[in-house]
């Protein structure tokens, strides 16, 4: 089934079903958006279990395997951040999983953002890169799980800050990125500035 996209006048939603979806919620789009912000926001709002929050896995990362901003364009740092990303997620997926009214899993960025940066990377091959990581097995097996999630893109200000890629064209590819592989997301936009409507704009299309 084929996302939509319609206005909502403070925001923009795509769904492939109706309009709520399941109870893990993941925050994504460039750097230095408000991404972190909104999902600490969130885990508190909506009693998150800290160990059911993932934060920014990236960095993480990055730090343990000596990658810096000068190796966003490899291949093999966006796998090692998809990897981990990935199995972050199932091992919180393999915890009980509660009350149907509490959230099972909140995350700072998805295993779809390593695809974006490796598809908007400045490099000859950037297609073919992103198209492994797609096609990656560890990718396959979570894609499932995210087509029942909800995912949400932060809006973009232009603050004079320099950010890790292009903003603007990250976020564009990662909205049609979203939409290639049937996932559903909602779109925060410039006009909601406040952080608890944000908030409160995400819980609305929780089920």
């Amino acid at each position: 089934m084929n996302a939509v996209t319609k206005s909502t006048g403070i925001g923009h939603i795509s769904k492939t079903a109706d309009d709520s979806v399941g109870r893990a919620i993941f925050v994504v789009g460039a750097s230095s958006v408000g991404k972190t912000t909104l999902c600490r926001a969130l885990a508190i709002n909506l009693a998150v279990e800290p160990r059911r929050y993932i934060q920014e896995t990236a960095r993480h990362v990055m730090k343990a395997c000596g990658f810096t901003r000068d190796h966003v364009h490899l291949y093999e740092m966006q796998h090692a951040i998809m990897t981990a990303q990935i199995e972050a997620e199932q091992a919180i997926l393999l915890y009980d999983q509660g009350s149907h009214d509490n959230v099972l899993l909140l995350s700072d960025r998805s295993a779809v953002d390593p695809i974006v940066y490796a598809k908007t990377a400045a490099v000859q091959d950037s297609a073919g890169n992103a198209s492994r990581l797609r096609c990656d097995a560890s990718f396959q097996s979570i894609l499932p799980f995210y087509r029942g999630a909800l995912f949400v893109t932060e809006w973009l200000e232009d603050d004079g800050v320099r950010s890790l890629e292009d903003p603007w064209k990250y976020n564009s590819h990662l909205c049609s990125t979203l939409t290639e592989l049937d996932i559903p997301f909602i779109e925060i936009s410039a006009d909601m500035r406040n952080l608890k409507d944000r908030v409160e704009y995400v819980r609305g299309h929780l089920l």
